[in-house]
């Protein structure tokens, strides 16, 4: 391959732009399932605290017990494949909870049921991803793909959760659902039409592959101690986002407009940080990722004070320039240092040592929300976002692994097998 086609945009390859637009659609829908899950909850009759908590909670707890099979069945069939029957999965749980909510008769046991289906496809979807971005671009493009990518999405959420607010209020949270399921759909086709290299059957079971995925994964020191620190920030992020955010927004913020300003604020900052993230170049990519933890604290911390909408829509943002920094930075490293072969499943032990704590956040934020206020959980919220980052800063690997590209095979010259071939 010629420098010049090297030195080319990548939007000029028709791969990487049919997998960035399959995901910019479905972001786009679930920018819209943010906000409206938790305001159609919230407007279900005999609605608490206790059960937004629970609902959220079960679209979480899959993530958790079904990812690890899904870092191993991405590594044993077409990860293009295996994102369509996800995305199909998640079409068919959102289109259900829109029913219901459309309804009017929405019976929490059925919404919690139809959260945890969703949620399996999240954990069936999430590791293939990660696994299929290296078969779509070359190594050495990788920061730049991952950047685009997140650009496209970040832009996504944002227009997402910045029309939520006003979705939910003129059209009501059932039909906001609707447009995340057809979003699903829609991303599906896209990814029906990507062609990426194939691999060798394998011979190994199941178990086997899980185990060799450990191996992989613990043998890193600076890859445990960043999912380790991420178990705590996760649980504390998405107790915000999902229960104490739109809690204190409903009581002294204004409502649903108010937070959908406020989170729109961070997806915008987040296209600015994977914007920087894509172009800058640092030698010891982990320690900047983990420096760049520290500014999650900060919103939470002025919710717990009722800070002004305005103030804390501004720290928002720049909380979202620091997370896609370390996003971008995050996965090239994994995707330079893991072998190829065992990538998603290493994705998977990430997302499942992240998504650790996830559950158990969302579950118990709104009861403690309830028994102590919500600004004192929320406080509390933003001191273990601090201390977990200030943990995974004593490891020396995190502090001083530099940025070393791995050579591998191009994506553009990788020949399919009769095992993987091509997606349909």
């Amino acid at each position: 391959m010629s420098k010049a086609i090297e030195r080319s945009s990548l939007w000029g390859d028709q791969q990487f732009v049919l997998l960035a637009s399959a995901r910019t659609i479905s972001v786009l829908g679930n920018g819209f399932a943010r906000v409206a899950l938790a305001f159609a909850v919230l407007a279900l009759p005999g609605a608490t605290p206790g059960r937004l908590s629970l609902v959220v909670a079960c679209q979480a707890l899959p993530q958790l017990v079904f990812i690890l099979a899904g870092g191993v069945i991405a590594d044993r069939v077409s990860r293009a494949r295996l994102m369509v029957g996800a995305d199909l999965v998640g079409a068919a749980a959102y289109t259900g909870l829109a029913g219901l909510v459309l309804s009017g008769h929405a019976p929490l046991v059925l919404m919690c049921m139809l959260a945890l289906v969703a949620g399996t496809a999240t954990a069936l979807f999430a590791p293939a991803m990660d696994g299929l971005v290296p078969l779509v671009v070359q190594a050495d493009r990788l920061q730049q793909a991952n950047g685009q990518l997140r650009v496209c999405t970040n832009s996504a959420m944002l227009l997402g959760l910045a029309l939520s607010g006003v979705a939910v209020a003129w059209m009501g949270a059932g039909w906001a659902l609707a447009l995340n399921a057809a979003s699903f759909v829609v991303s599906a086709l896209l990814t029906t039409r990507l062609r990426v290299p194939g691999r060798a059957p394998k011979k190994s079971s199941g178990w086997d592959d899980l185990r060799e995925g450990w191996r992989e994964f613990s043998s890193r020191q600076w890859l445990w101690v960043v999912v380790a620190q991420y178990a705590v920030v996760v649980a504390a992020l998405n107790a915000n986002v999902g229960v104490l955010g739109p809690l204190v927004a409903e009581e002294d913020l204004g409502g649903a407009r108010a937070w959908s300003l406020i989170v729109a604020a961070q997806a915008l900052g987040t296209i600015a940080g994977a914007g920087l993230a894509a172009r800058v170049r640092v030698n010891r990519p982990l320690l900047v990722a983990v420096l760049a933890t520290f500014p999650a604290a900060l919103p939470i911390a002025l919710l717990a004070v009722s800070a002004p909408v305005w103030l804390t829509a501004l720290v928002m943002f720049g909380s979202g320039v620091a997370a896609d920094v370390f996003g971008v930075l995050w996965a090239t490293t994994i995707q330079r240092e893991v072998p190829e072969e065992a990538l998603s499943r290493v994705s998977s032990y990430d997302w499942f040592g992240s998504l650790a704590l996830a559950p158990l956040g969302l579950l118990v934020a709104g009861p403690v929300a309830g028994g102590v206020g919500t600004q004192t959980a929320l406080a509390g919220s933003a001191a273990v976002i601090v201390l977990a980052t200030c943990a995974a800063l004593l490891s020396p690997q995190v502090r001083n692994l530099t940025a070393t590209p791995r050579p591998e095979v191009s994506p553009a010259v990788a020949a399919p097998t009769a095992d993987e071939g091509t997606s349909p």
